[in-house]
C-alpha cells in the first residue's frame, strides 16, 4: 500500500516554512483523509501550525449538519475550524457558482505566506480533463487541476493529486475515519457526477490506467503551455 503520509510529507518539503498550513476541509473522505494524515505528521514533524476552513454552502437540507460534523472532527484532532458560510448566486451553473464563492471565502481568508492544502486527487484531474475536453477547450484547460497556485494573499498546494481514490479509501478504512458521504454524488444531474459514474468506470473497464494517461496528459500540456508563453 502507498504511504499516503511519506507522500504527503514529501510533497510539503519545499513549504514547510510558511507561516501556517490551512486545510480546506469539506468533511467529506479525500479532505479527512489529508487533515487527519497531517496531524499524524504534526505529531513526528516540525510542520507549521495548522487549522482547518469549512465552506457551508447551504445549497441543500443534509449539509445543515455538516458543519457539526466537521467541528467534532477538528475537536478530537485537536485541530482549530473556522465555519465560512457564503451566498450561491442563482446560475445555470451551480457547480461553477458554488466553486466561485468558494474560492473567493478561502481568498478573503487567507493570510499572507498561508498555504491552503486542497485534496483533489488523479480521480479528480480525469474528471477535469474529460470535462474540459467535452467543452473544446485548447491547451492551456488541458493542463488540468494545478497542483499550486497563488490565491488570494497565500498559495494553494494539492498535495494528493498523484493519489487515486481508491487508495485515499484504503487509507482511510485502515485508519477507520469517518467522513460525510454527499447525497447530490449520487445524481448524475451534474455533468461531473456524470463522468464519475457513467463514463470513467465505462472507460477505465477499457483502459485501466486511463487515470495515470491523463495525468500524464495535463503534465505535458502544463510544458506545452509553459513553452507557449
Amino acid at each position: 500500500m502507498l504511504d499516503i503520509e511519506q507522500h504527503i510529507l514529501n510533497t510539503l518539503q519545499p513549504w514547510r516554512s510558511r507561516s501556517s498550513f490551512c486545510v480546506a476541509f469539506s468533511g467529506g473522505m479525500d479532505s479527512t483523509v489529508l487533515l487527519y494524515a497531517l496531524v499524524q505528521l504534526a505529531k513526528q514533524q516540525s510542520l507549521p501550525p495548522l487549522r482547518a476552513i469549512y465552506i457551508h454552502h447551504g445549497l441543500q437540507d443534509a449539509a445543515q449538519a455538516w458543519p457539526a460534523h466537521c467541528q467534532r472532527v477538528c475537536d478530537a484532532l485537536q485541530v482549530p475550524l473556522a465555519v465560512i458560510a457564503v451566498t450561491v448566486e442563482s446560475t445555470a451553473s451551480v457547480e461553477q457558482a458554488a466553486r466561485q464563492a468558494r474560492y473567493a471565502a478561502f481568498a478573503e481568508h487567507l493570510q499572507t505566506d498561508d498555504l491552503l492544502l486542497m485534496a483533489q486527487h488523479q480521480d479528480d484531474q480525469a474528471e477535469t480533463l474529460l470535462f474540459r475536453l467535452m467543452r473544446g477547450t485548447g491547451v492551456a484547460g488541458l493542463r488540468g487541476i494545478p497542483a499550486s497556485r497563488i490565491l488570494g494573499r497565500g498559495q494553494v498546494l494539492r498535495p494528493l493529486l498523484t493519489i487515486s481514490h481508491q487508495q485515499l479509501l484504503a487509507y482511510a478504512e485502515q485508519q477507520q475515519l469517518r467522513w460525510i458521504d454527499d447525497p447530490s454524488n449520487a445524481t448524475d444531474e451534474f455533468d461531473r457526477n456524470y463522468l464519475r459514474r457513467q463514463v470513467i468506470p465505462t472507460l477505465k473497464s477499457r483502459w485501466p490506467n486511463m487515470q495515470q494517461s491523463l495525468q500524464r496528459t495535463a503534465q505535458h500540456m502544463d510544458e506545452a503551455q509553459q513553452l507557449l508563453d
